[in-house]
């Protein structure tokens, strides 16, 4: 029982964390370790049970979704290919063949996120003096970049929303409420499509008890989340993701 009970508050709390800031898989793949459950089986059943907090989490931010339809809708796909790519190269490649560099990209997922402001009012400024090379550049670098970060989601995800908010941060002009939003979106798919490829090729690493915890879990909270995350203002919520990044990145550098 109290087993069950951990894994429950263990997807809640990354559902909530995921939705606000990222890096959730954090909270729960450490706990099923803890309980002595197979890294390879762990990561896979977290990543199908986070699917139904992403979902939860992406309808309570709908309202900041709206203006950014069109974005959305240039990288969806990039992200969803890139989270196929993952998941295969999960079942392919060693657990450790990501393990050197994932606390270098939170690194600069935390940079770009703390001097997000900076970047984007140096590229207002370049585009409105005409130094800027051009949106079209910009916009091929961003869905390069998210197909990066969603090939990453599929393999393990920790800290893929900190460096999508990150790379949107520095490459548009969206307001930070509205990145989150696009991010939640953007996790989802790379989630749903990594747990689509699971399911198909590796039925077998799954664990359906921890899976519906989880779901169960980060289905409130993403829910909770997304009330508490859309009332933070920008700065608070810049600040919030750089803490949470800063002790993501002590949690896996010092206790992995």
């Amino acid at each position: 029982m109290l087993e069950l009970m951990t894994i429950f508050l263990a997807g809640f709390w990354a559902g909530m964390i995921n939705v606000v800031v990222g890096s959730g898989t954090l909270v729960t793949f450490p706990v099923l370790l803890l309980f002595g459950y197979a890294p390879l089986t762990a990561n896979i059943s977290n990543n199908i049970g986070l699917v139904a907090g992403g979902l939860s989490g992406t309808w309570g931010y709908r309202k900041e979704l709206a203006p950014n339809k069109e974005m959305i809708k240039r990288l969806l796909p990039a992200s969803a290919i890139g989270g196929l790519a993952g998941a295969l190269l999960l079942l392919t490649l060693p657990p450790s063949a990501f393990g050197t560099i994932v606390p270098v990209l939170i690194v600069l997922g935390i940079l770009m996120v703390a001097f997000g402001p900076v970047l984007q009012r140096r590229m207002a400024l370049r585009r409105f003096t005409g130094e800027d090379p051009g949106p079209s550049r910009s916009a091929v670098g961003l869905i390069v970049g998210i197909f990066v970060l969603g090939m990453y989601g599929g393999y393990f995800g920790a800290a893929q929303g900190i460096l999508i908010v990150g790379l949107m941060g520095i490459m548009t002009t969206v307001a930070l409420q509205q990145i989150n939003a696009v991010k939640n979106v953007l996790t989802t798919a790379v989630n749903g499509i990594a747990a689509v490829t699971f399911m198909i090729v590796a039925w077998h690493y799954i664990d359906w008890k921890v899976t519906a915890l989880i779901a169960a879990g980060s289905l409130f909270g993403g829910l909770v989340g997304a009330k508490f995350g859309r009332k933070l203002p920008p700065m608070a919520l810049r600040a919030t993701i750089i803490v949470v990044g800063t002790a993501a990145l002590v949690k896996m550098v010092f206790f992995a």
